[in-house]
């Protein structure tokens, strides 16, 4: 069957081999969406990863509180600094983004509770404000 003389075929160069316009747009849309696919699973596992550095901060903060901090002064703080939390790394006092627990802007909170004047409490709650999970909230056991 030929071609009607009006209806051409597209060309090749003279050597016969190459690709056509055709094939480089679809090879490029293929690296496109590829390249959307790896940045959009970079950031989930950057989030996830986050998440996992706040809950190991609450579990450090709360062990080191009830191990340490709570069987030898028989109370909890009002606020949390590395002076009073011997054994803990300063680093797991500070969110990924390096905001203290205190700041208003942290990702970490501590919350105490039932405090006297004296700065002295009966309870707390920690929480971690996660990225792709509900918040993380460990609190002090009833005593």
């Amino acid at each position: 069957m030929s071609l009607p003389s009006s209806v051409s075929r597209p060309s090749k160069p003279a050597g016969g081999s190459g690709f056509t316009v055709v094939e480089l747009v679809v090879a490029l849309v293929v690296l496109l969406a590829a390249g959307f696919v790896v940045v959009a699973q970079k950031r989930d596992i950057q989030a996830q990863n986050r998440d996992a550095a706040r809950k190991t901060a609450v579990n450090a903060i709360y062990y080191n509180l009830e191990d340490t901090y709570y069987p030898a002064h028989k109370y909890y703080p009002a606020a949390l600094s590395a002076g009073d939390l011997t054994g803990l790394d300063p680093a797991s006092l500070k969110d990924p983004a390096g905001k203290p627990v205190g700041d208003k802007a942290s990702t970490l909170r501590y919350e105490p509770i039932g405090c006297d004047g004296a700065g002295k409490c009966s309870g707390y709650t920690l929480r971690a404000i996660l990225e792709k999970e509900a918040a993380f909230v460990k609190s002090s056991p009833a005593r």
